[in-house]
């Protein structure tokens, strides 16, 4: 049976709504009117490279067997979807015309995937030790999220890398890492069997008889997606420097040691939280990994070109293991500067 899937955000999103079209479900992406126009006349590319295969291949929602299109955020009717993924970066959320539909998705009780690097606060309420902690001061705007239940939200980790290539048009999407999103489950039953449907639908794909990288798996543990703040704030912060951004491999590689020390106290965090290790990602298993992100992380570039506002991973994570009585000097180091870096952007002149 097909499934009808709400994805906010056009760009990362377009990842995850492809491979659902690769398994015969819908998807409507939410985004502004311009690129909805572009999307619904001429559809969506993502370049996705497989196993063993020297270049990436093209694949166009028109040719797959679900249906894509997309809308404003103001035009949608949250009564035709079976689920929402938020695929927007956090500060995104704070928009009005995002928040008035966010209060819809709640109102309607839809259970909603996060596919943030930035989990929503309604899913760290789930986490006991979590749960009464001070974290709001983390998010662009924490009221987004006071009409979710708990039990509704779950988070995906957004391990594949994937960007915009800047000479194509916003319905293009090159994937540079094609690993898998990893997904926790929801506290509803019927809604843990619609995540292992759309699970064992993307796993079934294939192209010319060869499986499609990216799939979507599904784990009970509500820690496995935290396995990505040791990679955030190993790698993707510590491209913000007080000069130009440096590359995801430049901020690991650089000291290799000292990048070891700040994964695995994050790593640390999460176990103090309740994660057990088979939840996490060895720190040899990230550094390979590393060797092969030339670019700044897409937070390090958002700084670089002036946004006000990023995703602070960062500071979430400092202020966890400040209350659990665990803070860090490096970790400090990087959230004072990524705070300095903000600040230039919004003085005046």
């Amino acid at each position: 049976m097909a499934r009808n899937i709400l994805v906010l955000g056009a760009s990362y999103g377009s990842l995850l709504a492809t491979k659902l079209l690769m398994a015969g479900h819908n998807a409507t992406l939410v985004c502004r009117q311009k690129t909805a126009d572009l999307i619904n006349g001429e559809g969506t590319e993502v370049r996705i490279k497989l196993r063993d295969e020297p270049t990436h291949r093209a694949i166009f929602s028109r040719d797959q067997p679900g249906k894509l299109d997309a809308t404003p955020p103001q035009d949608v009717d949250v009564s035709k979807y079976d689920l929402v993924v938020l695929a927007m970066q956090e500060p995104q959320y704070a928009n009005h015309t995002i928040r008035v539909l966010m209060i819809k998705i709640a109102e309607a009780g839809l259970p909603c995937l996060s596919l943030m690097n930035m989990p929503p606060l309604p899913y760290l309420k789930r986490i006991p030790a979590l749960a009464g902690m001070d974290l709001e001061e983390a998010y662009t705007n924490a009221s987004v999220w006071e009409r979710f239940e708990p039990g509704l939200m779950s988070l995906c980790s957004p391990d594949p890398q994937a960007f915009r290539p800047p000479e194509e048009g916003a319905n293009v999407l090159h994937v540079g890492l094609p690993t898998n999103f990893k997904a926790a489950t929801f506290e509803d039953e019927a809604h843990n069997q619609l995540l292992r449907e759309l699970e064992a639908d993307i796993d079934a794909v294939r192209i010319d008889g060869h499986e499609v990288p990216v799939k979507l798996k599904v784990f009970d543990s509500l820690f496995v997606p935290l396995a990505k703040w040791s990679m955030l704030l190993t790698g993707n912060y510590r491209c913000i420097t007080t000069g130009e951004p440096q590359s995801i491999r430049d901020a690991v590689h650089g000291d290799l040691e000292l990048s070891r020390s700040i994964y695995e106290h994050v790593d640390a965090v999460a176990r103090r939280l309740g994660a057990d290790p088979s939840d996490q990602v060895p720190f040899e298993k990230y550094a390979k990994a590393a060797e092969s992100l030339l670019k700044p992380s897409s937070a390090a570039r958002a700084v670089a070109s002036g946004a006000p506002f990023i995703e602070r991973v960062d500071l979430l994570v400092k202020l966890i293991a400040d209350q659990l009585g665990m803070p860090n000097a490096e970790i400090d180091r990087t959230v004072k500067t990524v705070d300095a870096r903000l600040g230039e952007s919004i003085v005046p002149g």
